[in-house]
């Protein structure tokens, strides 16, 4: 039985942290957790919702840990937090008061002050709304610009003259981009005002991080060989690396490494990589896009071999217990034109299961103990609405691994609202719309 030990911190410090999520809120919070609890800092989340979590650490967590998330879009610091019950009344009764409190809370908390430090004659600045709070949100837009004028009059009590940012009328909702933070240097300038209303308290923060977009682009298209379809997003790759807790030194193993997607990012997070897989195109495609991520972000002592070999016969090629974390896309079935009857989707996933049987008895004879597998299964969609899934879970208790459940009750602050179908999870759907097969994201240990 897996024992963990979380020392849960109470969310009583006048100084949160803040995380914006992309667009699958749960795996963004799975790799989160993952990565702060396998790094040994101490955490609790004090609120969460799909738009923004908060975190209260017993030590500040430093802005570059953006360049090792996968999920993460922005991480802020906190400056100010009231009651979002203020809030309301601001916005929705239209109580002035109210709204003077907010100014007041938002000067005395020190942002505006910061942005004055600025050495440009005219401050550019952008407010994002982020809003867990269904009530608020048809106010969305009111509050962004009711905060942004006020702070345009605190600076230019200062005598600086600003320019805040604004939006088209066409954009749903009142939120930076991270494209636009970064073009715009408002890390760098202190300058991006995050303006999160959860159900009970409201932060304002400083954003001090934001997620490159161009630096997956460039490991997904900028590598020398590509495969256009059955591929994994570098940031998904990202994020299974650090739900498989493949850290600085630790040998990480993909035995179905296609064109090395998933390596890449276990090296650039300072792991030793194996890859394997049956086709010797893939063998040395991933040999060459390995070699190009070597050069590109000077990794002098990478390390990293790939071989070809049958997934079946992994252990007899890398030995027993030889590595500490495997983290693999094998097969998710052929490429639907249209979303499948179930009694089609049902002979696809049978058609896998010899495949991934397989991958999972061999995978148990090269893990040490300890070791975590995060395995991705097909999540085939039907036309009765009910989507088909593998069930592999029995499979992989049977032959002795135990499953990782992602969110931990001890992860979350005492008072923390948890859904209980979040602390029950044991698996992630990553499934996007226009997907008829998506991923199932496990994690198992031995």
């Amino acid at each position: 039985m897996l024992i963990y030990l979380v020392t849960v911190l109470a969310c009583v410090s006048m100084q949160f942290q803040l995380f914006i999520p992309g667009k699958n809120w749960r795996l963004s919070l799975a790799e989160l957790v993952s990565f702060l609890e396998n790094r040994g800092i101490k955490f609790a989340m004090c609120s969460l919702s799909k738009e923004f979590f908060v975190v209260s650490t017993e030590e500040k967590v430093g802005a570059s840990i953006i360049d090792d998330l996968g999920g993460t879009i922005k991480i802020g610091v906190s400056a100010a937090d009231f009651s979002t019950e203020i809030v309301r009344s601001a916005f929705v009764q239209k109580d002035k008061e109210a709204q003077a409190q907010i100014v007041r809370d938002i000067v005395a908390s020190g942002l505006v002050d910061e942005m004055f430090k600025s050495e440009s004659e005219r401050t550019l600045f952008g407010v994002s709304v982020y809003c867990a709070e269904k009530q608020l949100r048809s106010v969305y837009k009111v509050i962004q610009r009711f905060i942004g004028s006020s702070i345009k009059r605190e600076l230019a009590g200062y005598g600086k003259k600003s320019k805040f940012m604004g939006f088209a009328k066409d954009r749903k909702l009142p939120q930076l981009s991270h494209i636009e933070v970064l073009k715009k240097n408002l890390v760098e300038n202190k300058a991006e005002i995050l303006f999160c209303v959860g159900r009970e308290q409201t932060f304002v923060a400083t954003t001090i991080a934001v997620h490159n977009p161009f630096e997956f682009q460039k490991r997904d298209v900028g590598k020398p060989v590509q495969r256009k379809i059955f591929a994994i997003p570098p940031r998904l790759a990202r994020i299974m690396v650090n739900l498989a807790v493949c850290t600085k030194g630790k040998v990480v193993l993909d035995p179905f490494c296609g064109v090395g997607t998933i390596l890449q990012e276990a090296l650039l997070a300072k792991s030793k990589a194996i890859g394997v897989d049956i086709n010797r195109w893939c063998v040395e495609a991933t040999m060459r896009n390995l070699e190009w991520l070597k050069d590109e972000y000077a990794l002098e002592n990478a390390e990293y071999r790939v071989l070809q070999g049958d997934v079946h016969k992994l252990s007899q090629k890398i030995g027993w217990e030889q590595v500490d974390c495997i983290a693999t896309e094998p097969d998710l079935g052929p490429a639907l034109r249209q979303i499948p009857t179930t009694s089609y989707a049902v002979r696809i996933a049978e058609k896998l299961e010899p495949l991934y049987y397989g991958l999972l008895e061999e995978a148990y004879k090269v893990l040490k103990s300890g070791g975590r597998l995060v395995l991705v299964s097909p999540y085939i969609k039907a036309r009765s609405g009910n989507p088909v899934t593998m069930g592999i879970e029995k499979k992989a208790v049977a032959i002795g691994f135990e499953r990782v459940y992602p969110f931990k009750r001890g992860f979350f602050a005492e008072d923390a609202a948890v859904p209980e179908n979040l602390i029950s999870m044991a698996s992630l759907i990553d499934a996007e719309e226009r997907h008829k097969i998506g991923r199932e994201i496990h994690v198992f240990q031995k």
